[in-house]
């Protein structure tokens, strides 16, 4: 549940200060709780940060026209697209596309037909 963390630190905040029955432990996540809580915030905080930064990366990429211009693919598609290639090379657009598994090819050795249907 992605969007739960944006409330949970203000709901266990909440739960904190309207407490009204003291249970053992109950000093003790008084102190632990509000810490997490806070924790929470910043690593949400730069989760963002970081995914911002990934966005406007991948905006200024040269190939981000030609990727989103395929329906479906977004900024994180193609940001996802981006990192799979990026680093392998492939002598010619067929041979990505069957790297992605966009080109399906019957492979055959001989005249062996044995397995087919």
């Amino acid at each position: 549940a992605p969007r739960l963390g944006k409330r949970l630190a203000a709901d266990i905040a909440q739960a904190l200060a309207e407490q009204t029955v003291v249970v053992p432990g109950t000093n003790a996540a008084a102190v632990v709780l509000p810490r997490l809580a806070l924790q929470l915030i910043t690593l949400r905080k730069q989760r963002d940060e970081v995914a911002l930064e990934v966005e406007q990366r991948v905006i200024a990429h040269p190939l981000y026209p030609v990727l989103t211009s395929m329906p479906g693919v977004g900024v994180r598609t193609a940001a996802r697209l981006l990192t799979e290639v990026a680093c392998r090379a492939f002598a010619s657009a067929a041979h990505l596309a069957a790297y992605a598994g966009l080109a399906p090819v019957t492979r055959r050795s001989g005249s062996s037909i044995r397995g087919e249907h």
